[in-house]
């Protein structure tokens, strides 16, 4: 494990994917509000086609001597050098894999060309950002994760973001724990709280039985106060484009049912 401040969660990550991301922004806009904006996002919901089944599981409280013992089976059954370790202090470390399942691309900090890994590797995140463009994540991307069994989901969000140094509000993100089972997929939301290595641990290093996901947090209701400023101005100006395109579309709907009444008139005779 790295050194880190006081105070900071302890993390070490490594990349397994060197794809490309690809930008999709507005770069000739003078203005600073064009700069936020949501590509394919529309104020109409619509329904997802493939919905994961959810899946409450349960989490046993381990004693130490049961951890060793878990920790020495877990390591007798992977075929990589991705271990877990224990601490004299009684925590451990070792590795953990997420997929990046994000439909909407982040916000990230405005720049003529798109990041690459080593970029985003060197570049500080304590810079006051006061421009932002849109960035699609590489689709289905890889991380591994060296991190703490102290370590929380919400600490795990929050360091994949700082990694592709992705601005938005680590609240529209949400980790899944991924289950394959009878031909069948089982997704459940992690809490904030919940330790993502733990539960590898306790399931093992089969993927199948459980692998981490990043995705959006759809809660059902949009949690506006999540969003900055200027994301509320671009949707509302989105909002009003719908707005107006629907009411276009209906005026245009009865002006033609009342131009195929008038010309039904015009050719029939009185009487």
């Amino acid at each position: 494990m790295s050194e880190c401040e006081p105070g900071t969660p302890s993390f070490e990550m490594t990349w397994s994917s060197t794809t490309s991301s690809g930008y999709c922004s507005q770069e000739d806009s003078d203005s600073e509000l064009e700069q936020y904006f949501t590509a394919r996002t529309s104020f109409i919901r619509k329904p997802h086609k493939d919905k994961d089944e959810q899946i409450d599981w349960e989490k046993p409280v381990l004693t130490q001597a049961e951890i060793e013992q878990k920790i020495k089976e877990y390591n007798s059954q992977i075929n990589s050098n991705l271990f877990m370790s224990l601490n004299k202090d009684g925590s451990y470390t070792g590795f953990i894999k997420v997929q990046l399942k994000l439909i909407r691309p982040v916000s990230v900090p405005a720049s003529k060309k798109a990041p690459s890994i080593q970029d985003v590797n060197k570049a500080p995140r304590s810079q006051v950002v006061t421009r932002r463009t849109s960035f699609y994540l590489p689709k289905d991307t890889i991380k591994h994760l060296h991190i703490i069994s102290r370590t929380r989901a919400s600490e795990v969000i929050e360091a994949l973001l700082k990694k592709f140094m992705v601005v938005d509000n680590p609240r529209k993100f949400a980790l899944f724990e991924r289950a394959e089972k009878d031909d069948q997929v089982y997704l459940r939301k992690l809490s904030d709280e919940e330790q993502p290595l733990h539960l590898r641990l306790l399931a093992g290093p089969n993927e199948k039985v459980l692998s981490f996901v990043l995705k959006e947090n759809e809660t059902g209701e949009v949690n506006w106060d999540a969003f900055s400023m200027p994301e509320l101005h671009n949707f509302l100006r989105i909002l009003q484009r719908e707005e107006e395109e629907h009411v276009r579309q209906i005026l245009h709907k009865y002006a033609r049912c009342r131009q195929k009444m008038q010309e039904a008139l015009t050719t029939r005779t009185p009487g």
